[in-house]
């Protein structure tokens, strides 16, 4: 196998290694992904993303997103946002339709270059999220430490959203993998701290499931958004959400889809070694 080009991309620093397949297939195992994703021995980054040809007649590409830990990933905001960046620049379109595990998702860019993706329906259900029982997704009694009565939330992937004090001031990498690996998510679970500030925007910490902690969130920034609507702690149903590596804006919309918006970047371009796809690292 010839060296695979690929580009590195970030929303707010939330970063993702993408390898174009869509016109030839570049098959990708779980380990290989993790092996990618290794900052100390591979390209870096929080998702591997793998560009496809679309399975739908409407859709314009199809996207897997592995996370760092090699796992699977039906949704990713901020992902979808880079991807639909890319692709528009490619065609110079200002909207196209990703089509994800979890959906075909909207994607338009603005004049002022911010990319917005319709993240699809908040699913409050607790089947839909899913949870292992029966029980009201806006007060779900779990946590640990100062994490508790979660509000949870599915955006293509399952959230569990909490608020605090100050956000900043609890430990997401300490308490977040204890909440991730609780029995109540059978598909273990993203985690968010969040503080309501004065002026109605989000301060938002997270722990991604099979990531870690992230600079940013679009899934759970979405999720936040939602739940602070739920709880009402917020007027109306739009906010910034304020995330480590900057700010994204967030509407849920009466149709009970999620608007998502905010920069995206490119980093730069390489040539992954093919002893990455061939089963390990360089």
């Amino acid at each position: 196998m010839e060296q695979v080009p690929f580009i590195k991309m970030h929303g707010l620093g939330n970063d993702f290694v993408v390898l174009d397949a869509r016109e030839t297939p570049i098959p990708v195992s779980s380990d290989q992904a993790a092996a990618i994703a290794d900052r100390r021995f591979g390209v870096g980054c929080d998702q591997l993303i793998v560009l496809e040809k679309a399975k739908s007649d409407i859709a314009d590409v199809f996207v897997r997103f592995l996370n760092s830990d090699g796992g699977e990933s039906l949704a990713c905001g901020n992902g979808t946002r880079c991807i639909a960046s890319l692709l528009m620049a490619e065609s110079t379109a200002d909207h196209l339709i990703v089509e994800t595990g979890a959906g075909l998702l909207d994607a338009e860019i603005g004049a002022d270059g911010l990319v917005t993706v319709d993240m699809g329906p908040a699913k409050l259900d607790w089947r839909e999220i899913p949870l292992s029982e029966a029980v009201d997704t806006l007060h779900v009694p779990v946590g640990a430490g100062p994490l508790e009565d979660a509000v949870c939330v599915s955006m293509g992937n399952p959230h569990a959203v909490f608020f605090v004090d100050d956000a900043e001031a609890v430990q997401i990498e300490v308490f977040g993998p204890v909440v991730e690996t609780h029995k109540t998510f059978p598909e273990f679970t993203n985690v968010e701290a969040a503080s309501v500030n004065a002026d109605g925007s989000i301060r938002m910490r997270v722990w991604e499931r099979g990531a870690g902690v992230t600079l940013a969130c679009g899934s759970g920034a979405c999720a936040t958004l939602v739940a602070a609507v739920r709880r009402g702690l917020i007027d109306g149903r739009k906010a910034d959400i304020i995330v480590d590596g900057g700010t994204l804006t967030v509407e849920w919309l009466p149709d009970n889809n999620v608007l998502l918006t905010g920069p995206v970047a490119t980093s730069y371009t390489g040539l992954l070694d093919p002893r990455f796809l061939n089963g390990g690292g360089a």
